[in-house]
This record gives C-alpha cells, sequence and structure tokens, in this order.
C-alpha cells in the first residue's frame, strides 16, 4: 500500500509539474479589428513575438508569418511578464507588462520584419 501512495504522488507531481510547463507563454491578439495577429510572450523572460495568418497567391490556402524577436523585444529580466491589447479598434500594438516591477511597454511589428517594444516604464 506505501508504494500506490508514493507513485500516485509522484504522478500527481508529474501532472502538476506538466500543468507549470505548459504556462510558460501567454498569448494575447492584436486589438486592431482587421489584423489577425497574435503577439506570444515569454512569461518568465518577457520575449514576445509575433504571428499572423497569410492568403498565398490569392489561394484559399494560406500560411502563418512569424516575426522575431527585435530591439526590446528579446528576452530581458526575470520576471512575471503578460501582454493586454488596448480597446482601441485601430492600434495594432499591445501593452507587455511586469507583475513583479509595474513596468510598462508597447511592442508593434515594424515594416513587417521584427517585433520591436518600446523601453519600459513606470
Amino acid at each position: 500500500m506505501p508504494r500506490l501512495r508514493i507513485g500516485a504522488a509522484f504522478l500527481l507531481w508529474l501532472a502538476a509539474s506538466g500543468m507549470a510547463a505548459a504556462e510558460n507563454f501567454a498569448f494575447a491578439p492584436a486589438p486592431q479589428q482587421d489584423l489577425n495577429r497574435i503577439y506570444r510572450i515569454d512569461r518568465l523572460s518577457g520575449e514576445v513575438i509575433a504571428c499572423q495568418f497569410a492568403v498565398k497567391d490569392d489561394s484559399p490556402i494560406g500560411l502563418t508569418l512569424c516575426y522575431p524577436a527585435g530591439e526590446g523585444a528579446r528576452a530581458g529580466e526575470p520576471g512575471d511578464y503578460g501582454l493586454i491589447a488596448s480597446s482601441h479598434k485601430q492600434e495594432s500594438g499591445i501593452f507587455r507588462f511586469n507583475r513583479r516591477t509595474g513596468a510598462v511597454s508597447i511592442c508593434y511589428v515594424r515594416e513587417d520584419q521584427e517585433v520591436v517594444c518600446t523601453p519600459p516604464s513606470k
């Protein structure tokens, strides 16, 4: 019986560890109404990338375009980062915030090449 309890405890620990690992990233859509872009943030490092759907040669088949982290959007100081979209219908950028420090920056895709973020401020 003790082995069963140890085994069950180990399985619970494994399940909890897997759930925690699944929360390494957070996702949020851009608020712009006619833009199918989503931002992804690494919750620990603050690194931000963006991806969107693109139509290929006027066909119904599309592809996913992803923009890498550029200036200000690369991994930074460890923290507890998140994303939030404004309610502005014409805004394509998104707010990045650090729950630990209260710092906020704005991230957006620059010239369809990379994600950039403004310096964080409080």
